[in-house]
């Protein structure tokens, strides 16, 4: 028999296809909804028994007192490792098992892995989990190829990386699952497209600000003080200052989509006097408090300060120069800037493994929204993650999400490529 080759992983990837897609429907079937953080253990479970029969050592990590970490909905997280025949580099591949709500609008199942025209439906299919199948798809052949492997590979499955991933990544890079010299090298399968690398994202603030105000008779509203028209106020300060001067910045991070290479900001939420959820008629009442809560998503070239000082000024303008006006500010959710070296190891060589495969140049990208590579940069210290999955980013959290088969396919074999690369490359 000749050697093994790159070539035989390769083929070994070609001729798993109908396991990668029923890999990918049995992931989907698990209603993994994050909030309130459903299926997390009975999936985290499927995941390492099918990784510990392919002689991974596995472990599972409850993210105990992490937001949302109950007995009813535990904040279970699994790390499989192998370890190859001889020491070398740890490459790990980081996915996250939640998903987003269903919302409407389906025309199949969200949670049958339907499989049509190419495609596997279903809620959770693009973000990330046929990303997630892939890798273990990619892995799988890696280690049955027969290649001399040196180092350790390592795929994760973990939590609630759609409401922050503090239960998750976050909770694990605290106790050193993401540092060096425990791993080296992290790809995270988020749908950024097959040709691309993700090396990194935008900054994110949320913040909740309250107007005050005094509550009176609804037929005497000089009597009172409307904590729903000083907000109006700040919104119009908001549309007439602040929205033109993020507009008229622009980032050097080749974020996508283009509407994205400025500074942005949306308003979540508005709410402002009596509560909504009753039925029948409201009382005459003037508002005397008003909330919003907002989303500013902000570039490498400005600092959080500067973001949080920009508002900060407009409210305080309003409190100068506006009678009554009276406001509280709290922050919700912070998270910097992240951006990989595009020349580094794990950047690189999933580049020319895109190129290899696909017959096309890599296109480098940042993600206009925050995922976990965040928690692995800022609290594991490790600047060697990229996130390079199949998927197309529009189609995550809407109606029939989707993710292509060949796609999944390309980007297996992608991510067994960049895996050889980097546990075989010479360190210096």
């Amino acid at each position: 028999m000749s050697a093994p080759t790159l070539q035989t992983v390769m083929d070994l990837i070609d001729g798993r296809t109908d396991e990668l897609v029923a890999l990918t429907q049995d992931l989907i079937r698990f209603p993994t909804i994050n909030p309130p953080g459903e299926a997390y253990r009975p999936c985290a479970e499927y995941i390492g028994e099918r990784l510990k029969r392919r002689g991974f050592a596995v472990e599972y990590v409850r993210g105990e007192g992490s937001p949302g970490d109950s007995d009813q909905y535990p904040r279970t997280n699994v790390i499989a490792r192998w370890t190859g025949s001889e020491p070398g580099p740890c490459v790990h591949f980081n996915s996250h098992i939640d998903v987003v709500e269903v919302g409407a609008g389906w025309t199949v199942d969200p949670f049958a892995g339907v499989v049509k025209d190419g495609r596997v439906y279903g809620r959770g299919a693009c973000d990330m989990k046929g990303g997630l199948a892939a890798s273990i798809i990619a892995v799988e052949a890696l280690i049955d190829s027969g290649l001399p492997l040196p180092g350790a590979l390592e795929i994760s499955g973990t939590v609630d990386e759609e409401s922050g991933g503090y239960g998750g990544v976050a909770y694990l890079a605290e106790r050193g699952w993401f540092s060096e010299p425990r791993v080296n090298h992290v790809i995270i399968p988020e749908p950024l497209n097959v040709d691309r690398v993700c090396i990194g994202h935008r900054g994110v603030w949320w913040a909740e600000i309250e107007t005050k105000g005094r509550i009176a008779h609804g037929s005497m509203p000089f009597l009172g003080d409307s904590a729903i028209r000083h907000m109006g106020a700040v919104m119009e300060e908001f549309e007439s200052k602040l929205y033109p001067a993020m507009a008229a910045r622009r980032s050097d991070m080749p974020v996508v989509p283009e509407g994205a290479r400025q500074s942005t900001m949306n308003i979540n939420s508005v709410h402002g006097g009596q509560d909504e959820g009753f039925d029948g008629l409201p009382a005459p009442c003037v508002a005397d408090s008003s909330r919003m809560v907002i989303d500013r998503r902000f570039l490498i070239e400005e600092t959080l300060e500067e973001v949080k000082g920009e508002v900060q000024a407009i409210l305080d303008g309003l409190a100068a120069q506006r009678h009554g006006f009276r406001y509280e500010m709290r922050d919700l959710f912070e998270v910097a800037p992240s951006m990989a070296d595009r020349d580094g190891p794990v950047a690189s060589t999933t580049a020319a493994a895109i190129e290899t495969v696909l017959g096309r140049k890599a296109q480098f990208v940042c993600s206009p929204g925050t995922y976990d590579q965040k928690h692995i940069d800022r609290i594991g210290r490790l600047k060697d993650c990229i996130a390079y999955g199949p998927g197309v980013l529009d189609l995550a959290h809407q109606p029939d999400e989707w993710v292509g088969i060949e796609d999944m396919s390309n980007s297996a074999k992608v991510m067994a490529r960049a895996a050889y690369d980097l546990l075989t490359r010479k360190r210096g």
